[in-house]
């Protein structure tokens, strides 16, 4: 299925090409960029994506007003590779931030996202944009790791996920962990800050940032600490949900969207604003409530089900982004490449992207450039989609367990996962020609790819 088109064609491919590949020379002209980006918010956690009980408004308001994916994928389905992949295009094969003995970085890992990767805030910056970080990190807990060594003007949030420390975390390893830290611009402000306040503290930031540059380009990545566990609120929110601490969560999540659009709407801002909402990975289901839903995908985080790489997404820029409702394939890597076509940069020479420009299919409702997805974990490719079939080379279960087991399946899987987007009906037997032609599709693309030593693994628990 295609963009369901609502609108004009014809005025939505006018307004993208009135100036933002042809207009680089004109500060006021290019184009800002706001990603929101949710810690293990599932495909089924907001109303627009289905969820009966989690009131979220603001971000529904948002799919009324621009593109809701259907079929957005992340790089890997936990944080550090995912963000990774985001900020810089790349597989975390290629940029070193995967694992196959820790998935993540923690507090006492060794290093972190490195100098020779290059980042979409670092060229940003290099051609004229004020650009911001809000929120967690997780690609690096000290410099040279931090956002601000990495092409962000400021910084303002904590290193790692909210879990990470003796206070939060009673696992046999946290007590090794320092305290949370809370990090203003390179440098530690506070130690174990009060969680419940960080959403609005954070949003609070990322206001003031939009205001502050106003009248320049700017890029402001605002990566919430939530719904990752552990869960908090403030009195505000808590109690508002149906769901729970869980939807109270998610609902000051939607009041932070709120307060986003706001300030880009007082500050005449919106039109020139591309503004997205999406999530690292899919839900933490083995925290029961204090976790999300995936919806009608199978499984969540962790794993290379769908319910794991794929998440909401909703693109907005009145004027701009035609409202539609979008079935085509797009990726977390993608925003590398389509922001600097949009600012009218050249794309980095001498490194290999896995994303690619998607502004077509954003602004003149043309296909997606993209009809391959490859679910790596760790070193190793699990499983890869072309088209609207997806081929399991391994599959994996009851992942964040101590049970967990990851299997060759006894006898080839492969579903439809658009018509069986919950991966229930397995059509090898019927399609061998297909299962032939997807194993190629993943010989061709392991043959190509260079991977760079694990980042993750440098780590130590003495």
């Amino acid at each position: 299925m295609k963009t369901l088109k609502t609108l004009s064609v014809v005025s939505a491919a006018l307004l993208s090409n009135m100036g933002y590949t042809q207009a680089a020379g004109n500060a006021n002209s290019k184009p800002n960029f706001v990603v929101i980006f949710c810690d293990d918010l599932g495909y089924g956690d907001i109303g627009c994506y289905g969820n009966p009980t989690i009131l979220t408004p603001n971000i529904d308001r948002m799919a009324c007003e621009g593109l809701k994916m259907n079929q957005f994928y992340v790089g890997v389905a936990i944080s550090t590779p995912s963000r990774s992949s985001l900020l810089t295009g790349r597989l975390p094969v290629r940029n070193g931030m995967y694992g196959d003995k820790a998935g993540v970085l923690f507090p006492n890992s060794k290093a972190g996202l490195g100098q020779d990767e290059v980042t979409i805030a670092k060229v940003l910056k290099e051609n004229g944009y004020a650009t911001g970080c809000v929120g967690k990190w997780h690609l690096g807990a000290f410099s040279p790791y931090l956002p601000t060594d990495h092409g962000f003007d400021t910084y303002f949030g904590i290193p790692y996920s909210n879990d990470m420390s003796p206070v939060q975390n009673k696992g046999r390893h946290a007590a090794k962990f320092p305290p949370t830290p809370l990090i203003l611009d390179g440098k530690q402000i506070e130690s174990e800050p009060d969680q419940g306040e960080l959403t609005r503290r954070y949003t609070e930031k990322a206001t003031d940032f939009i205001k502050q540059h106003k009248d320049e380009p700017f890029f402001l990545y605002f990566a919430h600490t939530f719904p990752h566990i552990p869960l908090y609120t403030n009195a505000r929110f808590e109690g508002t949900s149906k769901r729970g601490l869980y939807g109270d969560v998610v609902q000051e999540i939607d009041w932070s969207v709120g307060e986003v659009l706001k300030a880009l709407q007082q500050n005449g801002l919106e039109e020139n604003t591309l503004v997205i909402f999406t999530s690292d990975n899919g839900p933490w289901l083995t925290e029961l409530e204090n976790g999300g839903s995936a919806g009608p995908l199978k499984d969540g985080k962790g794993t290379w089900w769908e319910g794991g790489f794929r998440v909401p997404a909703i693109f907005r820029m009145p004027g701009k982004i035609t409202p539609a409702i979008n079935d085509d394939i797009m990726a977390s890597m993608d925003l590398f490449p389509t922001f600097l076509t949009m600012a009218g940069i050249p794309l980095p020479k001498d490194i290999t992207l896995d994303g690619v420009n998607q502004l077509p299919m954003l602004m003149e409702e043309k296909s997606s450039a993209r009809d391959e997805i490859f679910y790596w974990w760790g070193s190793e490719l699990m499983a890869v989609r072309k088209g609207s079939w997806k081929y399991y080379f391994k599959t994996i279960q009851d992942q964040y367990l101590r049970t967990v087991k990851i299997e060759t399946p006894a006898k080839p899987l492969l579903y439809n996962v658009e018509t069986d987007i919950s991966e229930k009906f397995n059509k090898a037997t019927d399609h061998p020609e297909i299962v032939r032609q997807l194993i190629q599709v993943a010989e061709n693309h392991k043959k190509g790819m260079v991977i760079k030593p694990s980042v993750c693994d440098l780590i130590s628990f003495e």
